[in-house]
């Protein structure tokens, strides 16, 4: 990391979050939830989506940009059986998020699937936590949300879609369930700007300029992600040969679910930028599915055959020099046991803004052991 990392212990950090909530306006309830979805990120090792964005996501678009509501009102607009549309008003994404999987669960239970989709949302923090959110219920979780533009179309250079993840959670017999967190490009803007923090340059082959040459400094890629001098590239890279697009067409599918269902933004319209330039709302989409799996099949059945296909997944033969295989969620769980004593890496950068927050906001009862 870029100077020393200092571990805070979760109940010490997330109480500083949620009081960083709380005090930008966020109803405490609210503030909760928040802290919660931030928190699993640096559980899991998602470091991207943890407290390093607390700053920069939340806190200065409502504080300085005045972009994000920090009261969420939360719309109705449409509710049809397994179905509903939901407007969010620029409010808390993770508050619409939470509610809206929660209706889509409790849909699930009453009609075997549910469906719910938002409008005018903002950043929802890791994916994950909704389709785990279903999985916790005994259902299969499924989201997804747009995000402003970054990832270019397969043979073009604007950054058009943007880093849109299509997660799937399913429950398991096993300590951890299956969920594919992650985006539909290569990399995504979160871990630009953790390696940014870091001071290290990112990998050649995952971002592209102006001229289709690859970037590797990671605070030059943000400002030309900013002006539209660069791009993500989908999963599969530049190239059909290497399967470019089918992360283009996965992109794609999340930006229409997250946008035509509920009549809301998408690609440079979430740009986050009007026609005189000033800054202005993203009004994100995001869509959440839960399908009840005792309309299908026994709950405990289905756990157990998930587990028994993951469980043959690892015991596969592994390649040359490998050391195991693995399947999704069980990184997560494992840097979890690791940290659940251990705490949030808490470097340089993070410290600073840490403070910044807290002396902003009069937060007095919060003393840091970096100080």
């Amino acid at each position: 990391m870029n100077g020393a990392a200092v571990w805070i212990d979760f109940a010490t950090m997330e109480q500083f979050v949620t009081d960083v909530f709380k005090g930008i306006g966020v109803p405490e309830n609210e503030a909760g939830t928040c802290t919660d979805v931030l928190a699993m990120a640096d559980k899991f090792g998602i470091d991207s989506h943890g407290i390093g964005r607390l700053k920069p996501i939340y806190y200065d678009r409502i504080v300085h940009q005045k972009i994000q509501e920090a009261v969420t009102r939360f719309e109705i607009v449409k509710d049809n059986m397994a179905t509903a549309v939901v407007d969010g008003h620029h409010g808390m994404g993770m508050v619409i998020s939470q509610r809206c999987m929660q209706m889509a669960i409790d849909k699930a239970r009453k009609y075997g699937m549910g469906m719910v989709v938002a409008r005018n949302s903002t950043h929802y923090g890791i994916a994950g936590y909704y389709a785990r959110m279903a999985c916790d219920a005994g259902m299969i979780g499924i989201t997804g949300t747009n995000a402003r533009p970054s990832i270019a179309p397969t043979f073009g250079i604007d950054n058009m879609l943007g880093t849109n993840p299509l997660v799937f959670g399913m429950p398991t017999d096993e300590p951890f369930d299956f969920v594919n967190d992650y985006a539909t490009s290569i990399s995504q803007r979160g871990k630009v700007e953790l390696a940014e923090r870091e001071g290290k340059d990112l990998p050649q082959g995952l971002i592209i300029d102006r001229n289709g040459n690859y970037m590797v400094n990671p605070s030059q890629i943000l400002k030309a992600l900013d002006t539209d001098q660069a791009a993500l590239l989908p999963i599969g890279g530049a190239l059909e040969e290497t399967g470019s697009h089918k992360g283009y067409g996965f992109a794609t599918v999340v930006e229409i679910l997250s946008a035509s269902l509920q009549q809301g933004a998408f690609l440079r319209q979430l740009c986050g930028i009007d026609a005189e330039g000033k800054k202005r709302p993203y009004s994100l989409g995001h869509f959440f599915i839960a399908i009840n799996v005792e309309s299908f099949t026994e709950l405990a059945s289905f756990k157990k055959a998930t587990g028994e296909l993951l469980r043959e997944l690892r015991n596969s033969t592994k390649a040359p020099g490998a050391e195991r295989i693995y399947t999704c969620g069980e990184k997560e769980y494992l840097t979890w046991q690791e940290r659940k004593n251990k705490g949030v890496p808490v470097n340089s950068v993070l410290q600073k803004q840490m403070i910044a927050m807290r002396n902003e906001l009069g937060l007095k009862k919060h003393k840091f052991i970096f100080e």
